[in-house]
């Protein structure tokens, strides 16, 4: 009788810490001009469209606390312009838009905890 109630509360305490394995706890806000994302938690994928215009550019902003964080950048239809995988520190980086149109920013995260920036910058001439 011991050994199956001891079996039993085993059974329900796994069961129970893996359902607590959050995907996100945090913030998220994205339009066309800019994608920002603060998280204790962030264990997905999450992605958001960008327009920008030629001699625009996106200005990119990671902060990783913990965990491992992916993000690429792409042009719709092409290959990505921008590629990180499994990042563990801080980066800052800045897109030179050539080619007017629709920039897809992808971040993924595993146990991550930290922020994404992304903001598309008018270039000189940009209204």
């Amino acid at each position: 009788m011991k050994r199956s109630r001891f079996f039993l509360f085993a059974l329900l305490l796994v069961l129970t810490l893996s359902a607590c394995a959050a995907e996100f706890d945090g913030s998220r806000t994205g339009n066309d001009r800019e994608f920002i994302m603060e998280y204790k938690v962030l264990n997905r994928a999450d992605s958001q469209d960008l327009t920008a215009r030629a001699g625009d550019t996106i200005h990119g902003e990671l902060t990783v606390d913990s965990g491992a964080l992916s993000v690429s950048v792409c042009k719709e239809g092409e290959a990505s312009l921008y590629e990180r995988a499994a990042l563990s520190a801080s980066e800052t980086f800045d897109l030179p838009v050539e080619a007017g149109g629709t920039y897809t920013v992808t971040v993924a995260g595993e146990r991550a905890a930290g922020g994404v920036r992304f903001e598309v910058v008018p270039g000189q001439g940009s209204n």
